[in-house]
């Protein structure tokens, strides 16, 4: 773990191992960056001499920042209940794996944990569980390490976790499967040209769009269910929103769809596909969730709300 007397400066490498690990358990790059800042101002406000005691500052650091992302999401769960409509964790581009050590979004491994997918079934997780899946199934840390952050035994915490694993679609899937980038492209073609037949043949019958506007953006307030009426839906924001432009971007290593309007994102699309078909799409509007994909950090809030017919 280290000698004695270490200490710690806040290097691109550990701080890419915090964030990953608390955009991981909090599905917020803002959120993930507070707290990664928290635990690091915890650890140069201790003296100095306090510091050299610790065998290993960067198992320290990930103690404090699981502690600090546990309170974040005890928390959360009353903050997101007064969330206007649904809550989608903050997608991520894919910056080509550099490391500038400035925005987190470049300190980011996307792989099958951060998929879009992966990412909600840790939304029904309880804030216990969640931390003791992700830190021993994701990052393989020990449950006696996973025990100091909880304040339970290893058992319980193996316990937690077993509880996690049993959630369907726990188990993490390839960020891409066969054909979701050519399932991808033939949407966005579809919906550039209005075809709603041709939409409704690249969805599966019980398809499901979820959007998050957080009340800052139009967006549906209810998943829309049903390939007729996403394809519906998908076509109404279209003519509401002439000048729409579509791009092909990777979404949490996946493929998806980047919304433009005026050169302004608008919309990040991430994608599930199975049996060539799309199955769940979630549109994420917040401008607060989309400054990554932003240069100024702002993204506009758009125009489309409702589906046709609520």
């Amino acid at each position: 773990m280290g000698a004695a007397g270490a200490g710690t400066d806040e290097t691109p490498g550990e701080r890419r191992q915090l964030i990953n690990v608390a955009y991981r358990l909090l599905g917020s790059l803002a959120e993930a960056e507070d707290a990664v800042q928290e635990a690091y101002a915890r650890w140069y406000a201790m003296p100095r001499s306090r510091r050299r005691e610790i065998v290993s500052p960067g198992a320290w650091l990930t103690t404090v920042t699981g502690r600090v992302c546990l309170d974040v999401l005890v928390s959360a769960r009353a903050r997101r209940e007064r969330y206007v409509g649904a809550w989608l964790p903050e997608p991520l581009p894919d910056r080509g794996g550099a490391v500038h050590g400035t925005d987190p979004a470049d300190l980011m491994v996307l792989d099958e944990s951060v998929t879009m997918a992966f990412l909600v079934v840790l939304e029904s997780m309880t804030p216990a569980e969640r931390v003791a899946f992700v830190l021993h199934d994701v990052f393989r840390y020990p449950f006696a390490e996973i025990a100091s952050i909880l304040g339970r035994t290893p058992a319980a915490c193996k316990q937690l976790a077993s509880s996690a694993r049993r959630r369907p679609g726990s188990a993490p899937r390839p960020a891409t499967g066969p054909g979701q980038a050519e399932a991808v492209r033939h949407v966005k073609r579809a919906w550039e040209t209005k075809d709603i037949a041709a939409l409704v043949g690249l969805l599966d019958p019980g398809a499901v769009m979820t959007a998050d506007g957080g009340g800052l953006a139009g967006a549906a307030l209810r998943p829309v269910e049903g390939a007729s009426r996403i394809a519906q839906y998908m076509i109404a924001i279209a003519d509401k929103a002439p000048g729409l432009e579509l791009l092909e971007r990777s979404v949490n290593g996946a493929p998806g769809l980047v919304a433009r309007r005026a050169g302004a994102v608008t919309t990040v699309a991430a994608f599930d596909v199975a049996g060539g078909r799309v199955t769940r799409i979630w549109a994420v509007r917040n401008p607060e969730k989309l400054r990554p994909w932003t240069r100024d950090g702002h993204g506009p809030s758009g125009a489309y709300g409702s589906p046709p017919g609520e």
